[in-house]
């Protein structure tokens, strides 16, 4: 008897290992297939197609097509686009010190950075880049310009500007150096005893940054009631800085991410590698959907272990994580080689896609989880809040007005003769009616998408003459719109005055200024407040009993 128990467990092994080998050899079968015909009509067009084709082009159009069948993080860069494929995972940079931009096809200098090269230097926001080392630069790329600004620490570099105060370019000789950007711009109190730590970028040092903030918190105030961390519009970065913000507030040894991929030895594990700063005090993550990556890390483990509140809107939901592998010829593949899952087992990425950007999975499809405490959380797109607040509208005449610039425009001209402003806090804009003069003589216009459809369904309908009613109708729905449009100013005024005051903010206090400027009417910090003082609210919110 035991005998045949062995054979058949034999017989078992043998049939499973035979049947891998021809899954296995049928998956090679289909590879080899499918590369022979994508080979054959790839020599077919390249021979006998009607037009000249160039054969690059058309294989960087089939790649393109095949990386982004998979996801918007897999991609494809050619040889040419190396050098400009220029990705920081540190807070630092060589260069200039300044953002710039193109404003109505003139390159600007948008930002200075406090400290940096370019302050020291004497540029300012609104400064147009004539030339560069006495060459001309219209008509470049800005992807041009930046590479052209960066460069080693104490090298020189010779630019000519134009400013608002003269009609005489002048030159200006700019030492570059070693940049830092400020992840963590702010940090303060919101109220007597509630600390505020802003975070913009999983950079170099970001955990170590947010520790000393929240010693520097601490030794204002030994009584904190709580402390904000604001995560909105963080977009995620290094790993490793993600876990050691969760180290700051969770025990040495406790598992913040595993990543997962097809290759099961390349599976990571993550665990707090060191003493916390502090275990008891209560924490409010604000997030939003524009968080992402190491901040839907960092979210998602205050959650799962029930460590503090969430407040604000749904997460992106990425968590994937990317390698470059190099592909010969210069060139390289950015792919997805595994996924991120926190503390209850969830993986924080969207399944779905539409145009680029994870799609809203319902509730009653996403998987379901348990917190340390027990409470339900969800997988499958994002990080889901505890306390879910409406996103902020944004008013479309006020996203024309930053797109278009018009709002950093106004601002030059209203920061040219003013040497300093109030304090923070203090400081208010009330010169409303001079910005709506300045729309009127630059002739500031902006189209709806709906006045977009129907431009488009107009020239449709101007092709047949039987559809002239119609378009009659169209265009009288355009008159409509347009009409309406005309209170735009008036209904977003609040929100406009909001904008230009943190533009003038940021070129007298930074980045520093224009983050602590938004504070006051801040809905989700104020909802923040008022959690952490509530105790048995947010013992319940956590699930503690």
């Amino acid at each position: 008897m035991k005998g045949s128990v062995k054979k058949l467990i034999l017989v078992c092994v043998l049939f499973s290992g035979m049947a891998s080998v021809s899954v296995y050899n049928d998956k090679l079968f289909e590879i080899s297939k499918n590369l022979e015909l994508f080979v054959s009509v790839y020599k077919e067009l390249n021979t006998n197609f009607v037009d000249e084709l160039d054969p690059g082009t058309l294989m960087r159009t089939a790649i393109d097509a095949m990386t982004h069948s998979l996801d918007p993080y897999t991609n494809y860069v050619t040889e040419s686009q190396v050098e400009s494929y220029w990705i920081s995972d540190d807070d630092k940079y060589q260069g200039i010190g300044a953002r710039v931009g193109l404003v109505d096809n003139k390159f600007k200098i948008l930002e200075p950075y406090e400290g940096g090269p370019a302050v020291a230097a004497g540029l300012k926001a609104g400064d147009e880049i004539l030339s560069i080392d006495g060459v001309n630069i219209e008509g470049k790329k800005l992807e041009e310009i930046n590479a052209v600004l960066r460069g080693i620490p104490g090298t020189d570099i010779r630019l000519t500007l134009k400013n608002l105060s003269s009609d005489v370019p002048v030159e200006k000789k700019v030492v570059r150096g070693e940049v830092n950007i400020p992840n963590v711009p702010y940090s303060g109190f919101v109220s007597a005893d509630v600390g505020y730590i802003s975070l913009t970028v999983f950079t170099q040092n970001a955990g170590s940054n947010i520790s000393k903030a929240l010693k520097e918190l601490k030794s204002k105030n030994p009584n904190m009631s709580g402390v904000i961390l604001d995560l909105r519009h963080n977009g995620g970065g290094l790993l490793h800085e993600a876990v050691n913000i969760c180290n700051i507030f969770i025990p040495q040894g406790e598992v913040v991410v595993t990543t997962k991929g097809k290759i099961k030895e390349r599976d990571q594990t993550f665990k707090t590698t060191s003493a916390p700063l502090d275990l008891e005090i209560p924490i409010v993550v604000l997030i939003d959907n524009r968080s992402a990556s190491a901040s839907e890390i960092v979210s998602g483990v205050i959650q799962d272990l029930d460590r503090g509140v969430l407040i604000g809107q749904r997460s992106f939901g990425k968590g994937l994580v990317q390698n470059t592998k190099d592909l010969g010829y210069n060139s390289r593949l950015k792919l997805t080689t595994s996924k991120y899952y926190i503390p209850s087992g969830r993986c924080i990425q969207g399944v779905e896609y539409e145009n680029g950007e994870p799609k809203d999975i319902p509730d009653n499809l996403r998987s379901k989880f348990k917190t340390k405490n027990g409470r339900l959380v969800l997988d499958g797109g994002g990080v889901t809040p505890d306390v879910k607040l409406p996103a902020k509208e944004i008013f479309p005449v006020t996203v024309a007005l930053l797109e278009k610039h018009v709002i950093f425009e106004y601002v030059n001209k209203y920061c040219l003769k003013k040497d300093s402003i109030d304090k923070i806090g203090i400081f208010k804009f009330n010169e409303y009616a001079s910005f709506l003069e300045f729309l009127k003589k630059k002739n500031f216009t902006y189209e709806l998408e709906a006045e977009k459809y129907l431009t488009k369904m107009e020239k449709e309908m101007e092709k047949s003459s039987s559809t002239k009613d119609l378009n009659d109708d169209v265009k009288k729905l355009k008159e409509k719109i347009n009409n309406s449009k005309s209170n735009d100013l008036v209904q977003a005024k609040e929100q406009i005055i909001d904008e230009i005051e943190k533009e003038i903010v940021s070129r007298y206090y930074y980045q520093k200024g224009k983050v602590q400027q938004t504070l006051d009417d801040d809905s989700d910090v104020k909802e923040a407040i008022d959690v952490l003082k509530d105790s048995n609210r947010y013992k319940s919110l956590i699930g503690k009993k």
